[in-house]
């Protein structure tokens, strides 16, 4: 995999360079909320543009339907580009059509531009060779040279992502080359204890990758809205909580697994539930209860770790020499259940090991409790693609850009 260096070596000046990042940024009524993965790619576009290169940056965001969709426009995320990088950023108000090549038309040496949402064009996801294929060309007329940069979507095969690097000379951007490099660390010569914490919603989501980390893991931590299908294999009454009853049977050959195979699996001892979702938008208190894990109400749901299980999973983290954390603990979102997704963002914190933020929620979540994000080893811009690295799959997008 040829990297940026190299490419700066051969020179930029006056080439274009297409600069595939990941831009899908949270927003709230049209303001960010979230500006971590525009300044995740900041490093790339600003070498590049500073060696001269004609900088075209391209993302998706949000999941329109192959159309455009002003809810999920990239002007905001260009906006705000362009005040990071202190420069303006021209915007194309379409991906490969007129305003596109108009745009990057009119760039010169050092400029920078991002077109529109690439999902505003039904090749970039489509499923038929042809049609990504088409696409792909279309985006290929637009450069000279290929920077792979959006690491959130290199498990994705779309036409950005997949098919564009073998049409023009190919890159991998700083993002990348650093998200690889800490992968690396997670699945070769691991530094032990190798301390994995898993939270998020759904236990579907996370099957692969403890198939995996169940011969590689020394502890694994559960928490989140998966954990109340752990419980419910333990046998335990898990109320309204979120549950994937399907998936239990899946969940109890995986505790029997980590017994036999000496992996230390720890679940919540205690919860906090409420009868009822807390309103995320107000934020109105809650007054949660607290209950022993095997006592849950049959009427609540659990929503966050309960204080002893916060001190049991901080002294499970203390003596981690590697640690992965992918998912929050509980509704980080409302204050009266983020207790538990601190306790564990400042155990990594105070811990002297390795720390890997596993993107998705949990990145979201260690900027919005306030922590600082270099307290911690490395926080990745991808969850999705972080996972299915370590389940063992080839990413598309990286599998693109070897040579």
């Amino acid at each position: 995999m040829k990297t940026i260096d190299e490419l700066l070596a051969e020179g930029v000046a006056g080439r274009r360079v297409f600069v595939r990042a990941d831009l899908n940024v949270p927003l709230d009524s049209g303001t960010i909320t979230d500006d971590g993965r525009i300044r995740a790619v900041l490093p790339t576009v600003k070498a590049l543009a500073d060696a001269g290169a004609k900088v075209v940056v391209a993302s998706h965001l949000g999941r329109p339907k192959g159309a455009p969709d002003p809810a999920f426009s990239l002007a905001t995320a260009a906006s705000r580009l362009g005040e990071l990088l202190r420069r303006g950023v021209a915007f194309a108000t379409d991906t490969v059509g007129e305003s596109a090549k108009s745009v990057v038309a009119g760039l010169h040496d050092g400029d920078v531009a991002v077109i529109e949402n690439l999902r505003f064009n039904a090749g970039e996801t489509s499923k038929d060779d042809a049609e990504r294929g088409a696409f792909a060309d279309r985006l290929a007329a637009l450069a000279d040279v290929y920077v792979g940069d959006g690491f959130g979507a290199v498990h994705r095969k779309h036409a950005s992502v997949y098919d564009l690097p073998a049409r023009l000379p190919h890159y991998a951007g700083y993002l990348i080359a650093t998200e690889v490099g800490v992968l690396k660390k997670l699945t070769e010569d691991v530094q032990r204890p190798y301390v994995v914490a898993l939270g998020g919603a759904k236990v579907s989501d996370k099957l692969a990758v403890i198939d995996q980390l169940l011969a590689k893991a020394d502890r694994l931590l559960i928490g989140g809205g998966m954990a109340y299908t752990f419980l419910k294999a333990k046998g335990y009454e898990v109320g309204i909580s979120l549950l994937q009853e399907d998936q239990v049977p899946a969940v109890k050959e995986y505790i029997e697994r980590a017994e036999k195979s000496g992996v230390e699996l720890v679940l919540p001892v205690d919860v906090l539930t409420a009868t009822e979702f807390p309103d995320l938008k107000t934020k109105a208190p809650a007054n949660p209860t607290t209950v022993a894990a095997n006592a849950m109400p049959a009427d609540q749901m659990g929503l966050d770790i309960g204080p002893e299980s916060r001190k049991l999973y901080a002294s499970k983290l203390a003596d981690a020499a590697t640690v992965f954390w992918n998912g929050p603990m509980g509704v980080f979102e409302h204050p009266d259940y983020a207790e538990g997704t601190k306790a564990v963002a400042q155990a990594l914190v105070e811990s002297k090991g390795f720390t890997v933020v596993g993107g998705g929620d949990s990145a979201a979540a260690v900027r919005t409790l306030g922590f600082d994000e270099t307290a911690f080893g490395h926080i990745s811009t991808g969850g999705g693609a972080s996972l299915e690295y370590l389940e063992g799959k080839t990413l598309p997008g990286l599998a693109a850009l070897e040579d």
